[in-house]
């Protein structure tokens, strides 16, 4: 789970700044994973390799509003829902997020480590890492 701190000027003027939560289960990975023709990991390279911006910026879109959520009093549950999502994608706080994420490579990547399971990150770690020393 990721805790971002984020601060935006709301439609009245206020400036804000509030925490926000992000994480995907192992569960979600896979179901993206697998609903994705060849694999979401693969589709990405595709994409990465042929420079497609749009669909890269729709990709971190999606990624972004499945990740949000909040997390229950009790730390038991993290709680979606579609309600959550458009309320969130409707804030100066969504806006600041994106362009951060989409003007800083180090903070895409460190965004996208931080709402997956650390176990999933470590071995996409220790994949890449051996693809990097096989080419």
């Amino acid at each position: 789970m990721l805790k971002k701190t984020i601060t935006y000027t709301d439609y009245n003027g206020v400036e804000r700044t509030e925490d926000f939560y992000f994480n995907l289960t192992k569960a979600e990975i896979m179901e993206m994973q697998l609903s994705t023709t060849g694999g979401l990991d693969e589709m990405i390279q595709r994409i990465i390799a042929t420079q497609d911006v749009p669909a890269i910026a729709k990709i971190f879109k999606d990624l972004v509003l499945k990740a949000y959520g909040q997390k229950s009093p009790d730390g038991r549950r993290f709680i979606k829902s579609q309600e959550l999502t458009d309320e969130f994608s409707q804030m100066e706080a969504y806006s600041e997020l994106y362009m951060s994420l989409a003007t800083d490579a180090d903070a895409a990547s460190a965004f996208i480590n931080g709402i997956v399971p650390k176990d999933v990150a470590e071995r996409a770690a220790e994949i890449q890492k051996n693809q990097q020393a096989s080419e």
